[in-house]
């Protein structure tokens, strides 16, 4: 159904097959009925998980695993209520995002240019495009390799959900990618001709593409090459970076969330922590009664 009526994605899938796996494994060793548990016994296994150590988080998205499965059993009429209808999720403080300064995206940027060979030209090319564009390493990853065909600037993207939106592509990331193209055979799997490859950044390994794992391996090394901390630089902190910066120059947060693929403002503006200062500063300059103003007008009356 997850896959099927949802689109979900395969880490979505993943994450909620790890939580049922779980917990059916707790009701098997107590001998319940799993299309039968009530709420007390769903909330003893959530108790039972917290005094493991399990973060809220987690707990979290453990209980919507279960939220989903027992309405799913509903919709099928294996059962006739939900017993997580009365279960509260646990609170969650939202913690800010990770975000590099515009000077250690430019010195990452730098780095990555000046390696040589095809290996630099493709690492180049996931970071101005990663950067570009904000797009989950996921998304990037998966692009196939007619996204970046003929001149167009823009990349259309499948995110979560299976939809698909328009991602503006910048100068140098268009000729980043370009550059790359040069030496994509070099990627190619061996006994695969590389007309016959869909994917954008091909790898030998077993999905035919470019893992997460492994840009998060490239990045690190350049990181540190960087004279960065390799802690603080992944692919997840290249997406709040490029909303971080956009909002700090002056873009709107409507704009900010169609690019990110966000179907809910919420989501995008936890990235508008990055704009106190500019709205402090715009204030302090522009306001009737602000010192600033009133310097640059002198005489007038407030």
């Amino acid at each position: 159904m997850l896959i099927v009526e949802r689109g979900a994605a395969e880490n979505t899938v993943e994450a909620y097959r790890r939580d049922l796996a779980l917990f059916t494994g707790y009701v098997k060793k107590r001998r319940w009925d799993l299309e039968r548990v009530d709420s007390d016994q769903i909330r003893a296994f959530l108790a039972a998980q917290s005094k493991a150590g399990m973060a809220a988080g987690t707990a979290a998205r453990r209980l919507s695993s279960l939220r989903q499965f027992y309405r799913f059993l509903i919709s099928d009429g294996l059962r006739e209520d939900d017993p997580t209808a009365v279960l509260d999720s646990p609170r969650l403080g939202r913690s800010l995002p990770k975000v590099l300064a515009e000077a250690e995206v430019d010195k990452l940027l730098k780095e990555a240019r000046d390696r040589p060979g095809a290996e630099g030209a493709r690492l180049t090319a996931l970071l101005e495009t990663l950067y570009a564009t904000g797009l989950r390493i996921s998304e990037l990853v998966a692009l196939p390799k007619s996204a970046a065909a003929g001149r167009t600037r823009f990349l259309t993207v499948r995110g979560k959900g299976n939809k698909e939106r328009l991602v503006p592509l910048s100068e140098p990331a268009h000729d980043a990618l370009r550059a790359y193209l040069k030496h994509y055979k070099d990627f190619v799997p061996k006994g695969v001709k590389p007309d016959d490859c869909k994917w954008l950044f091909p790898s030998r390994g077993r999905s035919g593409h470019l893992t997460r794992h492994r840009v998060a391996q490239l990045l690190k090394e350049l990181a540190f090459d960087a004279r960065l901390n390799p802690a603080s630089v992944s692919p997840h902190v290249l997406r709040p970076a490029f909303a971080s910066h956009l909002l700090h120059h002056g873009a709107d947060l409507r704009s900010v969330q169609m690019l990110l693929g966000h179907a809910d403002i919420s989501t995008t503006q936890i990235y508008t922590h990055v704009l106190d200062a500019r709205l402090q500063a715009l204030v302090h300059t522009h306001h009737p009664l602000s010192e600033e103003s009133k310097a640059a007008t002198p005489g007038q009356k407030p």
